[in-house]
């Protein structure tokens, strides 16, 4: 593609798998911020909770001076804390349900666009349980976010087998979810990313077209799945062209001509499309970054 990157999407980066230390709501936010916010390679960030409120105040500051486009990622709201959002214990539901409303709250105090979230584990003889508890969920979610504004509410598609065990989930489930929830609120839609496809057992033309009219947000970044035994096995999200991995420059290439074929991408739009990249304990973080920068140089240069 001889036309800027930046006419068809705007650039991302999940900032807490970047800098997974401070996943949990803690730690270098601010100084790591600001990393993105003076990079100028990148339109949108991706943040998630920040506990105190000092620092939440100073990052608000810093993005709207960034002219960054933000998302917020209730991911680690569900994750970090063992919940489940289609639990079967309804208290427990309740209990992450809060924490989800207060990601609301905070994602609109920060001035995000969008809201993301995962399904939880389930079992296979009370799937359709777990179904309707996740429905539910979604529901409340909707409701309370469109009560505060247009901000957009997201169900990434996870693995079902490897890593999170999700029951969103097979890309079925996922087009299920959509058409029972999207006519009856105007403000969900899913998530797509590339690390997940080779985990969800799917090709891109198999994951993404059945639900190209419900994809809202997008990721790109890449897993290794073939040795469980792997330091980066799952859901892991190591860079780009990380050895035994699934996904580089080739990769990304034919996963960003589907984007396009579905119109995900367009210069009408101008979609976030983030890199999920998470450096391994030895790693330099700006260096896994600058390479997830140069695959999608190179990548974008052979779309």
């Amino acid at each position: 593609m001889i036309e800027s990157i930046h006419k068809y999407m705007k650039v991302g980066l999940i900032h807490f798998m970047a800098y997974p230390n401070t996943m949990r709501g803690e730690g270098p936010i601010e100084e790591t911020v600001r990393k993105i916010c003076v990079d100028d390679y990148f339109d949108a960030i991706e943040i998630t909770w920040i506990k105190d409120p000092e620092v939440r105040k100073n990052v608000k500051q810093m993005l709207d001076t960034s002219h960054l486009t933000v998302a917020y990622g209730g991911q680690p709201r569900i994750l970090t804390t063992g919940s489940n959002i289609n639990d079967l214990d309804e208290e427990k539901r309740q209990t992450i349900m809060k924490s989800m409303k207060e990601g609301i709250d905070e994602a609109y105090e920060m001035g995000a666009i969008g809201f993301g979230f995962l399904s939880g584990k389930y079992e296979e003889a009370t799937k359709e349980e777990s179904y309707k508890q996740l429905i539910k969920s979604i529901t409340e979610m909707c409701e309370y976010a469109q009560s505060k504004g247009d901000m957009k509410v997201a169900l990434e598609v996870f693995d079902y087998d490897i890593a999170k065990c999700s029951l969103v989930g097979p890309v079925a489930m996922a087009k299920r979810v959509a058409e029972e929830i999207c006519p009856k609120y105007k403000n969900f839609g899913l998530m797509v990313d590339l690390s997940h496809i080779p985990m969800i057992h799917e090709d891109n033309w198999e994951n993404l077209v059945p639900i190209k009219d419900y994809i809202i947000h997008a990721h790109m970044g890449n897993t290794v799945i073939d040795d469980p035994a792997h330091e980066a096995y799952g859901d892991e999200h190591p860079r780009f062209g990380f050895p035994y991995s699934e996904n580089d420059i080739d990769e990304l290439v034919a996963y960003l001509r589907v984007l396009l074929d579905i119109g995900y991408l367009s210069p009408e739009r101008r979609p976030v499309l983030s890199f999920e990249v998470k450096p391994l304990p030895y790693e330099d973080p700006d260096i896994v970054v600058a390479n997830a920068k140069r695959v999608l140089n190179i990548a974008w240069a052979r779309v």
